[in-house]
Protein backbone atom coordinates (compact mmCIF):
# COMPACT_ATOMS: atom_id res chain seq x y z
CA UNK A 1 0.00 0.00 0.00
CA UNK A 2 1.35 3.37 -1.06
CA UNK A 3 2.57 6.01 1.62
CA UNK A 4 -0.10 8.17 1.15
CA UNK A 5 -2.75 6.23 1.21
CA UNK A 6 -1.62 4.62 4.85
CA UNK A 7 -1.20 8.46 5.08
CA UNK A 8 -4.96 9.17 4.30
CA UNK A 9 -6.09 6.70 6.29
CA UNK A 10 -4.78 7.25 9.27
CA UNK A 11 -5.80 11.22 8.92
CA UNK A 12 -9.69 9.83 8.62
CA UNK A 13 -9.24 8.15 11.54
CA UNK A 14 -7.68 11.11 13.86
CA UNK A 15 -10.64 13.02 11.98
CA UNK A 16 -13.00 11.57 13.51
CA UNK A 17 -12.37 13.18 17.19
CA UNK A 18 -10.63 16.18 15.18
CA UNK A 19 -11.42 19.72 16.77
CA UNK A 20 -11.37 20.93 13.28
CA UNK A 21 -14.40 18.93 11.82
CA UNK A 22 -15.74 22.70 10.41
CA UNK A 23 -12.62 22.36 8.42
CA UNK A 24 -13.38 19.03 7.21
CA UNK A 25 -17.29 20.23 6.69
CA UNK A 26 -15.98 22.80 4.65
CA UNK A 27 -13.93 21.10 2.42
CA UNK A 28 -17.17 18.21 1.84
CA UNK A 29 -19.56 21.56 1.44
CA UNK A 30 -17.50 22.56 -1.69
CA UNK A 31 -17.07 19.00 -2.96
CA UNK A 32 -21.04 18.51 -2.95
CA UNK A 33 -21.53 21.68 -4.67
CA UNK A 34 -18.97 21.09 -7.41
CA UNK A 35 -19.96 17.82 -8.15
CA UNK A 36 -23.93 18.67 -8.18
CA UNK A 37 -22.76 21.76 -10.48
CA UNK A 38 -21.11 19.19 -12.93
CA UNK A 39 -23.24 15.75 -12.55
CA UNK A 40 -26.15 17.47 -11.45
CA UNK A 41 -28.10 17.13 -8.15
CA UNK A 42 -29.59 13.34 -8.46
CA UNK A 43 -26.93 11.29 -6.87
CA UNK A 44 -28.42 7.74 -8.66
CA UNK A 45 -27.13 9.37 -12.07
CA UNK A 46 -23.91 11.27 -11.06
CA UNK A 47 -21.22 9.07 -9.47
CA UNK A 48 -19.20 12.11 -8.39
CA UNK A 49 -22.29 13.34 -6.17
CA UNK A 50 -22.97 10.10 -4.89
CA UNK A 51 -19.80 9.47 -3.46
CA UNK A 52 -19.46 12.83 -1.65
CA UNK A 53 -22.70 12.70 0.20
CA UNK A 54 -21.34 9.48 1.70
CA UNK A 55 -18.11 11.16 2.66
CA UNK A 56 -20.36 13.98 4.19
CA UNK A 57 -22.46 11.09 5.94
CA UNK A 58 -19.44 9.57 6.94
CA UNK A 59 -17.97 12.53 8.79
CA UNK A 60 -21.87 12.98 10.23
CA UNK A 61 -22.62 15.91 8.39
CA UNK A 62 -26.30 16.78 8.95
CA UNK A 63 -28.77 16.00 6.30
CA UNK A 64 -29.59 19.79 5.80
CA UNK A 65 -25.93 21.09 5.15
CA UNK A 66 -25.68 18.13 2.57
CA UNK A 67 -29.20 19.18 0.91
CA UNK A 68 -28.09 22.84 1.01
CA UNK A 69 -24.25 22.55 -0.82
CA UNK A 70 -26.17 20.20 -3.41
CA UNK A 71 -28.90 23.26 -4.33
CA UNK A 72 -26.29 25.83 -4.28
CA UNK A 73 -24.64 23.51 -7.24
CA UNK A 74 -27.46 22.96 -8.95
CA UNK A 75 -28.53 26.83 -8.81
CA UNK A 76 -31.87 26.58 -6.35
CA UNK A 77 -29.90 28.54 -4.00
CA UNK A 78 -27.47 31.52 -4.67
CA UNK A 79 -23.76 30.50 -4.28
CA UNK A 80 -20.27 30.59 -4.63
CA UNK A 81 -19.06 29.86 -7.97
CA UNK A 82 -16.21 27.15 -7.26
CA UNK A 83 -12.96 26.57 -10.15
CA UNK A 84 -11.51 23.43 -9.79
CA UNK A 85 -7.39 23.69 -9.95
CA UNK A 86 -4.75 21.00 -9.78
CA UNK A 87 -1.19 22.01 -8.59
CA UNK A 88 1.76 19.56 -8.68
CA UNK A 89 5.13 19.84 -7.52
CA UNK A 90 8.14 18.32 -5.22
CA UNK A 91 8.70 17.61 -1.48
CA UNK A 92 11.61 16.74 0.23
CA UNK A 93 13.50 14.01 -1.23
CA UNK A 94 12.35 14.76 -4.81
CA UNK A 95 9.07 13.10 -3.45
CA UNK A 96 6.03 14.22 -6.40
CA UNK A 97 2.83 16.07 -4.96
CA UNK A 98 -0.21 16.32 -6.95
CA UNK A 99 -2.29 18.80 -5.17
CA UNK A 100 -6.25 19.11 -5.87
CA UNK A 101 -8.06 22.39 -5.50
CA UNK A 102 -11.24 24.02 -5.11
CA UNK A 103 -10.98 27.88 -4.96
CA UNK A 104 -12.98 30.96 -5.44
CA UNK A 105 -9.98 33.07 -5.62
CA UNK A 106 -7.17 31.07 -7.36
CA UNK A 107 -4.59 33.94 -7.39
CA UNK A 108 -4.45 33.92 -3.69
CA UNK A 109 -4.59 29.82 -3.72
CA UNK A 110 -1.77 29.69 -6.14
CA UNK A 111 0.51 32.19 -3.90
CA UNK A 112 -0.65 30.34 -0.54
CA UNK A 113 0.38 26.58 -1.73
CA UNK A 114 3.39 27.83 -2.75
CA UNK A 115 4.26 29.56 0.20
CA UNK A 116 3.52 26.09 1.92
CA UNK A 117 6.10 23.96 -0.64
CA UNK A 118 8.63 25.95 -0.05
CA UNK A 119 8.28 26.53 3.78
CA UNK A 120 8.66 22.73 4.20
CA UNK A 121 11.47 21.99 2.00
CA UNK A 122 9.14 21.73 -1.31
CA UNK A 123 8.19 23.74 -4.77
CA UNK A 124 5.84 24.40 -6.36
CA UNK A 125 6.68 23.34 -9.92
CA UNK A 126 4.82 23.37 -13.52
CA UNK A 127 1.68 21.67 -14.80
CA UNK A 128 2.40 18.26 -15.87
CA UNK A 129 5.66 17.99 -13.95
CA UNK A 130 4.61 14.99 -11.96
CA UNK A 131 0.98 13.75 -13.14
CA UNK A 132 2.08 11.83 -15.11
CA UNK A 133 3.63 9.65 -12.45
CA UNK A 134 0.51 8.45 -11.56
CA UNK A 135 -3.14 7.01 -11.94
CA UNK A 136 -6.35 7.64 -11.74
CA UNK A 137 -7.90 4.31 -9.56
CA UNK A 138 -10.85 3.46 -7.41
CA UNK A 139 -10.08 2.89 -3.60
CA UNK A 140 -12.27 1.09 -1.29
CA UNK A 141 -12.08 0.27 2.26
CA UNK A 142 -13.28 -2.83 4.11
CA UNK A 143 -12.45 -3.75 7.53
CA UNK A 144 -11.70 -7.16 8.87
CA UNK A 145 -14.34 -8.89 10.49
CA UNK A 146 -17.15 -7.04 8.47
CA UNK A 147 -16.58 -10.02 5.70
CA UNK A 148 -14.76 -13.25 4.72
CA UNK A 149 -11.19 -12.63 2.94
CA UNK A 150 -11.88 -15.31 0.19
CA UNK A 151 -15.93 -14.21 -0.24
CA UNK A 152 -14.57 -10.43 -0.57
CA UNK A 153 -12.21 -11.40 -2.85
CA UNK A 154 -14.13 -13.38 -5.21
CA UNK A 155 -17.04 -10.56 -5.32
CA UNK A 156 -14.66 -7.66 -6.13
CA UNK A 157 -12.54 -9.19 -8.52
CA UNK A 158 -15.49 -10.56 -10.62
CA UNK A 159 -16.93 -6.76 -10.67
CA UNK A 160 -14.08 -5.43 -12.07
CA UNK A 161 -11.03 -4.45 -9.30
CA UNK A 162 -7.56 -5.24 -10.21
CA UNK A 163 -6.47 -5.86 -6.75
CA UNK A 164 -7.24 -6.66 -3.42
CA UNK A 165 -4.44 -6.23 -0.22
CA UNK A 166 -4.69 -6.91 3.35
CA UNK A 167 -3.40 -4.66 5.34
CA UNK A 168 -3.78 -3.97 9.20
CA UNK A 169 -7.04 -4.03 10.22
CA UNK A 170 -8.80 -3.65 7.05
CA UNK A 171 -8.64 -5.07 3.07
CA UNK A 172 -7.91 -2.61 0.52
CA UNK A 173 -9.53 -2.67 -2.94
CA UNK A 174 -8.38 -1.51 -5.63
CA UNK A 175 -10.48 -0.95 -9.28
CA UNK A 176 -9.62 0.75 -12.46
CA UNK A 177 -11.19 4.07 -12.87
CA UNK A 178 -13.76 3.14 -14.82
CA UNK A 179 -15.02 -0.02 -12.63
CA UNK A 180 -15.63 2.24 -8.90
CA UNK A 181 -19.10 2.45 -9.22
CA UNK A 182 -19.44 -1.44 -10.34
CA UNK A 183 -17.61 -2.78 -7.42
CA UNK A 184 -18.81 -0.71 -5.55
CA UNK A 185 -22.47 -1.94 -5.87
CA UNK A 186 -21.44 -5.23 -6.05
CA UNK A 187 -20.24 -4.62 -1.97
CA UNK A 188 -23.82 -2.56 -1.36
CA UNK A 189 -25.81 -5.77 -3.24
CA UNK A 190 -23.63 -7.94 -0.48
CA UNK A 191 -24.47 -5.91 1.92
CA UNK A 192 -20.90 -5.69 2.95
CA UNK A 193 -19.96 -2.44 4.32
CA UNK A 194 -16.88 -0.34 3.64
CA UNK A 195 -15.16 2.26 5.79
CA UNK A 196 -14.11 4.57 2.63
CA UNK A 197 -14.87 4.46 -1.12
CA UNK A 198 -13.10 6.68 -3.40
CA UNK A 199 -11.23 7.74 -6.23
CA UNK A 200 -7.86 8.37 -6.25
CA UNK A 201 -4.52 8.71 -7.81
CA UNK A 202 -2.23 6.29 -7.23
CA UNK A 203 1.40 6.54 -7.52
CA UNK A 204 3.34 4.08 -10.17
CA UNK A 205 6.85 4.49 -8.54
CA UNK A 206 7.63 5.48 -5.06
CA UNK A 207 10.26 7.40 -3.01
CA UNK A 208 11.52 5.93 0.52
CA UNK A 209 12.04 8.75 2.92
CA UNK A 210 13.58 8.33 6.28
CA UNK A 211 14.78 11.38 9.13
CA UNK A 212 14.20 15.01 8.86
CA UNK A 213 12.89 14.53 4.96
CA UNK A 214 10.18 12.11 6.00
CA UNK A 215 9.56 14.51 8.71
CA UNK A 216 9.27 17.88 6.77
CA UNK A 217 7.63 15.98 3.57
CA UNK A 218 4.87 14.90 6.87
CA UNK A 219 4.49 18.36 7.20
CA UNK A 220 4.28 19.02 4.09
CA UNK A 221 1.05 16.88 3.85
CA UNK A 222 -0.64 18.28 7.13
CA UNK A 223 -0.08 22.03 5.92
CA UNK A 224 -1.71 21.01 2.42
CA UNK A 225 -4.43 18.90 3.67
CA UNK A 226 -5.15 22.01 6.55
CA UNK A 227 -5.32 24.47 3.36
CA UNK A 228 -9.49 25.44 3.43
CA UNK A 229 -8.95 25.11 -0.50
CA UNK A 230 -7.13 21.90 -0.91
CA UNK A 231 -9.79 18.81 -1.69
CA UNK A 232 -6.97 16.03 -1.92
CA UNK A 233 -3.17 15.89 -1.92
CA UNK A 234 -1.40 12.86 -3.37
CA UNK A 235 2.04 11.94 -2.96
CA UNK A 236 4.29 9.21 -3.98
CA UNK A 237 5.97 8.99 -0.54
CA UNK A 238 7.40 5.61 1.44
CA UNK A 239 7.70 6.48 4.98
CA UNK A 240 7.37 3.54 7.71
CA UNK A 241 3.78 3.66 9.46
CA UNK A 242 5.01 4.20 13.04
CA UNK A 243 6.82 7.58 11.60
CA UNK A 244 2.75 8.70 10.00
CA UNK A 245 1.19 7.68 13.67
CA UNK A 246 3.77 9.59 15.69
CA UNK A 247 3.26 12.22 13.44
CA UNK A 248 -0.78 12.58 13.34
CA UNK A 249 -1.26 12.50 16.78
Amino acid sequence: MSGHSKWATIKRKKEKTDAERGKVFTKLIKELTVAARHGGGDPNGNPRLRTAILAAKAANMPATNIDRAIKKGTGELPGVTYEEVNYEGYGPGGVAVLVEVTTDNKNRTVSEIRHIFTRNNGNLGEAGCVGWMFEKRGLINVEKGKADEDKLMEIVLEAGAIDMRSEQGYFEIVTPFNMFEEVRKALDQNKIAYSSAELTMLPQTFVKLEGKEAEQMLKLMEGLEDHEDVLKVYANFDIAEEIMMKMSV
